[in-house]
């Protein structure tokens, strides 16, 4: 893995990896869900000095780790050491995001956002909160 990223994982780098998690964790990565990934790195601030070329690179990091028993696992301990706590609720929201932007959750969708608000330490009424707000943009 070291081969593929020449530093740590930045805490944008960790957001686009949730935000990939999510999309692949149905194992069908919709478009719908990729021009969100895009959108949300183009245009939210804490993307400002990002560089986009890295998202491919944390993509198959997120990849290759999802095809390992303990993937998982090895990407959450990435997520920890890596991503500032403060942007833990922003890690959450852009998960829902990806999650709703298709017009439909899948078991495996929400089986990770579950994981990812255990792992994240986000209490269950902030939470509701961010899910309340990712139903409100992407009703149809």
């Amino acid at each position: 893995m070291n081969d593929q990223m020449p530093h740590p994982m930045s805490p944008q780098d960790c957001l686009v990896a949730i935000m990939v998690a999510v999309s692949a964790s149905d194992e069908t990565i919709r478009t719908a869900e990729l021009v969100k990934i895009e959108t949300a790195v183009n245009m939210l601030p804490v993307f400002s000095d990002y560089d986009i070329d890295r998202t491919r690179r944390v993509s198959q990091i997120v990849f290759d780790l999802f095809e390992q028993e303990d993937g998982l696992d090895a990407l959450f301990g990435l997520i920890r050491v890596n991503l500032p706590e403060r942007l833990n609720e922003t890690a959450y929201a852009l998960a829902c995001d990806v999650a709703a932007a298709d017009g439909s959750l899948a078991e495996t969708e929400l089986r990770l956002l579950e994981e990812i608000r255990y792992e994240l330490n986000i209490d269950r009424l902030h939470a509701a909160a961010i899910e309340r707000g990712s139903r409100a943009r992407h009703v149809v």
